[in-house]
């Protein structure tokens, strides 16, 4: 009987240490990634970074060339708050926290050249990219961001 009661009480323990805060912080958490991109009307060859997410970007900017400028990322605990740069004197700071099912809302304040471009939230599916047009760059293109949160 006291091997019994040693094995229950082994297994308490065991499941104790695994479900403890500091063994669910890790799930707790949230990578948020954004890639600067230039969207040109221009026809011509896009960047091959940016090949993943190419027809996205088609589909929403309706633009027919895209290079990659920067590319940033930040992990934060959930709810947290985070920020990155993103290149081109560019910064994204974001407010995130858990939706449910598997999905982040961020809040999100893009900014460069001394000013505001964007204030926005959105609901986020692990790994399923948004894109954010952008204002325009002195040679035509328009700047536009997507944003990854895994």
């Amino acid at each position: 009987m006291r091997l019994t009661n040693r094995s229950f009480s082994l297994w308490a323990l065991l499941l104790a240490m695994i479900l403890s805060p500091a063994a669910l912080a890790a799930e707790d958490q949230v990578s948020v990634r954004a890639i600067l991109v230039a969207a040109s009307r221009e026809a011509g060859p896009s960047d091959r970074a940016l090949a993943p997410y190419e027809s996205t970007l088609r589909r929403i900017l309706r633009f027919e060339s895209f290079a990659q400028l920067g590319t940033g990322r930040d992990r934060v605990d959930l709810p947290g708050k985070g920020s990155l740069n993103v290149g081109q004197g560019q910064s994204l700071q974001f407010e995130a926290e858990a939706a449910g099912q598997g999905r982040v809302r961020l809040q999100l304040e893009w900014q460069g050249d001394s000013r505001t471009f964007m204030r926005t939230g959105l609901v986020l599916r692990s790994g399923v990219p948004a894109v954010l047009g952008g204002p325009s760059r002195p040679d035509g293109s328009v700047y536009a961001l997507i944003v990854i949160a895994d």
